[in-house]
């Protein structure tokens, strides 16, 4: 309920940016949640150590009833290791968790939007994910005033997930070269391009090429369009993204995704007759996110290499060269 303490547990995982993590901080400490965890990375090298350290230490500021747990790593584990290792240790304590990196500022409505899907959709299998990023709001409009919507691709900019869903999480993705080569996943998109990009990036996550070897979010996407499952995402942005800048681990350029202002959403929430996933939505962050038939030509270009391959190869070799 809007102005109450989240109830499910809110994790926070920081490393070495303690200004971006006092500025999540304090919007945790406004939450007041009962059950505060905290996922620490290891320094790379020694200088780093102070900055490491002082991300730690607004932790340690923590000024209401509650209680903080905290799983620091003494030594450097890499993004990928520590995100998994951490939300791990995580759902051996809980059922249920508000997951926040230290660089998603989330506005005050995230947590309760969170905490009642979280309660609403406990036992759903159909979801394994709560998200709080809306990417694409002046270009779509939520139908009849629904309070959130779903989608096949999910979102952790901020996020909500229980330990019932996280148990099917394979960051080895050991059943992907199956389901490549019988393309089981591809009518789940209903958008060939958005699938073959897909493929692509699981291919790099399962032989953990370089650009994705340190990541560990698209074994989750994997996860959760294996087990066709769905992301709830809210009608409003709820998460704004304040990490792209010289101190981040990956996204370092700037990004129309960063910074993004929020709105609050408005309670008492109005649920979606129907979590069908909106392929709308679905399309925008295939070509915005993923680069996918981003400009004209390809967008022109795509019936061709659905339905005529070999012309499209033609065209391919003369026009997108």
């Amino acid at each position: 309920m809007k102005g109450m303490p989240p109830r499910a547990p809110v994790a926070l995982i920081i490393f070495n940016r303690p200004e971006e993590t006092e500025r999540v901080f304090a919007a945790i400490r406004a939450a007041r949640p009962e059950r505060l965890f905290v996922i620490a990375d290891g320094p790379r090298t020694e200088t780093e150590r102070s900055l490491t350290d002082a991300a730690r230490a607004v932790i340690d500021t923590v000024d209401w009833p509650g209680t903080v747990e905290k799983n620091y790593a003494d030594t450097n584990l890499g993004c990928r290791d520590r995100i998994i290792s951490g939300i791990n240790w995580v759902f051996e304590h809980t059922d249920r968790a508000i997951i926040l990196e230290d660089d998603c500022l989330p506005d005050p409505t995230f947590f309760p939007f969170c905490d009642e899907l979280l309660e609403r959709y406990k036992d759903d299998e159909r979801v394994m994910t709560v998200a709080g990023t809306c990417f694409f709001k002046p270009r779509l409009e939520s139908k009849k005033g629904e309070s959130y919507f779903a989608t096949l691709i999910p979102q952790t900019t901020g996020w909500a997930t229980w330990r019932r869903a996280w148990e099917l999480y394979d960051p080895d993705m050991k059943a992907w070269p199956t389901l490549r080569d019988s393309k089981t996943l591809a009518p789940r998109f209903k958008h060939p391009a958005g699938y073959e990009r897909f493929e692509r990036v699981w291919d790099d996550y399962y032989y953990k090429r370089d650009g994705v070897k340190d990541s560990w979010d698209g074994a989750w996407v994997f996860a959760c369009i294996s087990n066709r499952a769905v992301c709830l995402n809210p009608s409003v942005n709820l998460i704004s993204n304040i990490g792209f800048n010289e101190r981040a681990t990956h996204s370092r350029e700037d990004h129309p995704q960063a910074n993004l202002p929020t709105s609050p959403l408005t309670f008492p929430l109005v649920h979606p007759v129907s979590l069908k996933p909106r392929r709308d939505v679905d399309a925008l962050m295939y070509r915005y996110n993923f680069g996918v038939d981003q400009f004209w030509y390809y967008r022109m270009a795509r019936p061709l290499k659905t339905y005529t391959p070999g012309l499209y190869r033609t065209f391919k070799r003369w026009f997108l060269k």
